[in-house]
């Protein structure tokens, strides 16, 4: 039986059902604590959400049950969630969800929307990445300590180019590198740059880092997926939680504290959960705040040899 009741979210009236229900069933996590947990981290989470077009990923039966992508925004959803039109390669338009505020945030969670997958655009200016980003992903047995160590190396050439680069986990058994842009730029160019940036990391380290997509060839090496720079193609955001079997977080870490799991060989130290990150913001505030607010410019495609022969480890 479907238990209704209404939050009343700075004036909006947001209805919610079944928050007793278990949608971690190893942690006992309902789905009335992913809504309390998106909204303590929504005064972090909300900018990095804002004019972003948004995929619902809905695990209605839980993390154990199945799930699906819903990239048009529910004709259900209420008139106070916002929506924005991205274009499909046929000429037609996708109508996507904006989670622009708490209530549609709180409203997307009730429909069991864990994850949350956002474009690297934000509208109305859909062709222009605000940054790059890497998704450094292992092939057992390739660990995230290998990703650490990818990482590092990626970091150390933006350092030469005189570029600042922000690290989080992935929640799931990944790293993932962002690097802010917020400058004029096409996908074109960031596409080309960062391909360019997988392919000379897997030239020098072969037998560490793989660029090319297949699967055959990831076993014991990290890929260093560059195709997430394209304006089809979304990523799991900051503060999201993930669908395992616990409620893990994408996090935002230092590069002191990617050093240091490196050395250490610790894995819990890049391993959040819900709880660790709430706390974890307490502390530190948003480290991936920067990312937002950091302009920077794209070098040419020629600077990324020399800054790789420069950096420190390659």
């Amino acid at each position: 039986m479907s238990t209704k009741s209404q939050l009343d979210i700075g004036g909006t009236k947001v209805t919610v059902s079944n928050l007793g229900k278990v949608l971690y069933p190893k942690a006992g996590f309902t789905k009335g604590d992913v809504i309390d947990y998106y909204v303590k981290i929504s005064p972090f989470l909300l900018p990095h959400l804002k004019n972003r077009p948004i995929t619902l990923k809905r695990y209605p039966d839980g993390v154990e049950g199945f799930f699906f992508y819903e990239k048009k925004c529910p004709s259900h959803r209420p008139d106070w969630v916002k929506t924005t039109k991205v274009g499909k390669s046929d000429g037609s338009d996708i109508n996507y969800c904006l989670m622009n505020d708490l209530p549609a945030l709180v409203w997307a969670a009730n429909l069991a929307d864990l994850e949350l997958h956002t474009f690297l655009h934000k509208a109305p200016a859909i062709t222009r990445p605000t940054a790059l980003a890497f998704d450094l992903d292992p092939g057992p047995p390739a660990d995230i300590f290998l990703c650490c160590k990818v990482g590092l190396w990626l970091k150390a050439i933006f350092d030469v180019l005189g570029m600042k680069s922000f690290a989080k986990t992935s929640g799931s058994k990944g790293l993932q590198i962002y690097v802010p842009l917020n400058t004029a730029v096409t996908y074109a160019r960031t596409k080309a740059f960062s391909h360019r940036i997988a392919e000379l990391l897997e030239k020098q380290f072969p037998k560490i880092v793989v660029s090319k997509m297949q699967k055959k060839l990831r076993g014991g090496k990290v890929l260093v997926d560059w195709s997430q720079n394209d304006d089809h193609k979304t990523t799991i955001n900051v503060y999201s939680l993930r669908a395992k079997e616990h409620p893990t977080v994408s996090t935002p870490v230092t590069w002191g504290e990617v050093s240091k799991a490196l050395k250490k060989k610790s894995a819990k130290t890049l391993t959040f959960e819900s709880k660790d990150v709430l706390k974890r913001v307490k502390k530190t505030g948003d480290l991936f705040e920067e990312v937002l607010t950091l302009k920077q410019k794209l070098p040419r495609l020629d600077a990324i040899s020399a800054a790789a022969v420069k950096s420190k480890g390659i």
